[in-house]
């Protein structure tokens, strides 16, 4: 059974929503609003909210508050409505003298329509009901103090509940066996509700929770895009064969089917090159098409936008990625926005993002990139994955040692030890007593695992930046080698920027300074380890290296989200 009616109801519950109050809408905004000034919002205080008065309105709106959280609220969005009705005193939120402000509710309305292009699952929220209470105010000429109530109780609700998935995402990242240690900074939430609340364009302040980066608009803007490659049907599926290089022949039905599939992303444009297939001696039998240079550059293309190592083969794990159905892609999108949501709202003006799956770090001051350079991250295996962490670094060490993990000197080092007599001391390696306790370690120099320079924000991981000895790693595609940590392409560029040295003075600490010489930062700088999939970079979508498979399991849970409601939209558009 598809996942998606689900979501596609919850939708129709948007749309029902907007039909109740649309009749009282003012579709031109106070000339305060329309110029862009921020208007503060205060709860109306009338004597009578259509005609009931509003003492009586406000204790069954604590009356309902003393009763349990709507169907599907969670008992944690439940608090938050606690919270927002007590910084109001108990007040009602969304009603003024002549019963619902229709203004406000619209917003929300709005806003939750708009959800859609965030793959936020509106079946998380209770719409039927919150329809049903509307309905029941509109339609009823003296509606009771609870009917009043119920209907204010829901609207803070689900503005609760879709305020706080817009700050912090809709899924426990711990649910879907993430490995993400990011805190999503809960104790905020309840600020953030409120002040949001107090906005006179509630359905601007909402859209300011959503993540405001440049990156997360981009994805959406893919999102859109995706789902219309999927509206048309599932593409073409690549059969199974052979490993084919460029100009080598292959059945011409699989070259067809290849051709069509990299048509429908948009990665091969004309007619394709394989119709035709040459003929033997005779003149009659096809000895096959021919993998062309068109067809085999196209490949590469999908490999380099894919995470696959570019080689322009047509091997098993390029077949297989391009037989990922359209909509599992659509839903990398959606896992991804919401990892976007799962980061704190602001990273700072200056700090460093690790993507492991593109295997890339970004500097960013004032906001801005400032620096940009290719890095190497834990393989996938032997617990050697790199964790999504942050923290922030503190010092530098030039010419570090390498103080060898337990459990690789256990794996690694002494069974080559044992095989080799001369290992350690071609390895520059030796046995020193750390704090108590028999160590390997590495000495410092160009042999040193961590090449020249480690930068380190302690963390419960372990886990640091460091040059490598081991530049030439740096031109794969896919790089996952290291035991975790992670290795800098440019450590020299990235220690000008985090200690505001010249490059003169970097290189001179690295390569003659003083072994293991600590220098602390001048400030603080956030760092942050990350795993994004899917991410645009020079306005071209890219699907990461899904190193970890971490997708799988995040995907199935914003499926039934991550298809489109276009007719829905349509219809709530047409409403205006």
């Amino acid at each position: 059974m598809s996942p998606y009616p689900k979501n596609a109801a919850a939708t129709a519950a948007v749309i029902a929503l907007s039909v109740v109050v649309a009749a009282a809408c003012n579709k031109k905004g106070s000339p305060r609003e329309a110029s862009g000034e921020v208007v503060n919002w205060v709860p109306a205080a009338p004597s009578t909210i259509a005609g009931v008065p509003s003492s009586e309105v406000q204790s069954a709106i604590e009356k309902r508050l003393a009763t349990t959280a709507p169907r599907p609220l969670e008992a944690d969005t439940w608090r938050h409505v606690h919270v927002i009705y007590g910084q109001y005193a108990g007040a009602p939120l969304w009603l003024d003298e002549k019963g619902l402000s229709t203004d406000r509710v619209q917003a929300l309305t709005r806003a939750l329509a708009a959800a859609d292009s965030d793959a936020l699952r509106l079946a998380a929220y209770p719409l039927s009901d919150l329809a049903r209470t509307i309905a029941a105010v509109r339609s009823s000429g003296t509606p009771t103090a609870e009917q009043l109530a119920d209907a204010d109780v829901m609207l803070t609700s689900t503005y609760a509940a879709f305020s706080e998935d817009l700050l912090t995402g809709q899924v426990n990242p711990r649910s879907v066996s993430q490995s993400w240690f990011i805190d999503a900074r809960e104790e905020h939430v309840d600020s953030a509700l409120a002040r949001t609340l107090r906005d006179g364009q509630l359905d601007r302040s909402i859209d300011r929770l959503r993540p405001q980066d440049d990156a997360y608009a981009a994805l959406r803007r893919e999102l859109a895009r995706f789902r219309e490659l999927a509206a048309k049907g599932e593409w073409p599926q690549v059969p199974k064969g052979r490993a084919i290089k460029p100009g080598e022949t292959d059945a011409p039905a699989r070259l067809q089917a290849l051709a069509q599939r990299l048509r429908a992303e948009g990665l091969l444009t004309g007619d394709a090159t394989t119709t035709t297939p040459p003929q033997d001696s005779t003149g009659k039998a096809p000895v096959g098409a021919p993998y062309d240079a068109q067809l085999a550059g196209a490949v590469a293309q999908f490999q380099a936008r894919h995470g696959i190592v570019v080689d322009s083969v047509l091997g098993p794990e390029t077949v297989a990625s391009l037989n990922l159905p359209a909509q599992y892609r659509v839903g990398q999108i959606a896992a991804n926005l919401e990892r976007f949501r799962w980061l704190p709202r602001t990273l700072g003006s200056r700090y460093i993002l690790v993507n492991v799956p593109a295997f890339q770090l970004q500097v960013f001051d004032d906001g801005k990139p400032a620096l940009e350079m290719k890095v190497i991250v834990g393989a996938e295996y032997e617990d050697r994955a790199t964790p999504v962490f942050s923290d922030s670094m503190q010092y530098v060490v030039f010419r570090p040692y390498w103080i060898v993990p337990d459990s690789i000197a256990q794996k690694e080092i002494y069974p080559k030890a044992e095989r080799d007599p001369g290992f350690m001391e071609r390895g520059n390696y030796e046995i020193a007593t750390i704090d108590g306790k028999r160590r390997v370690r590495q000495k410092p120099g160009d042999k040193n695992s961590l090449g020249l320079i480690k930068f380190m924000f302690p963390n419960d991981f372990n886990i640091y930046l460091h040059d490598t000895p081991e530049g030439e790693l740096f031109a794969k595609d896919v790089r996952a080698f290291s035991h975790g940590c992670i290795r800098l392409e440019h450590p020299d560029q990235l220690a000008q920027f985090v200690l505001g040295w010249s490059a003169d003075s970097v290189r001179s600490q690295m390569t003659s300074g003083r072994d293991n010489h600590r220098v602390d930062l001048p400030q603080k700088i956030p760092v942050f380890i990350v795993y994004f999939t899917t991410y645009v970079k020079n306005n071209e979508l890219y699907f990461g290296n899904d190193l970890y498979h971490r997708d799988d399991a995040l995907v199935k849970v914003v499926a039934p989200a991550a298809v489109s409601n276009a007719a829905a939209l349509s219809a709530l558009e047409a409403l205006k």
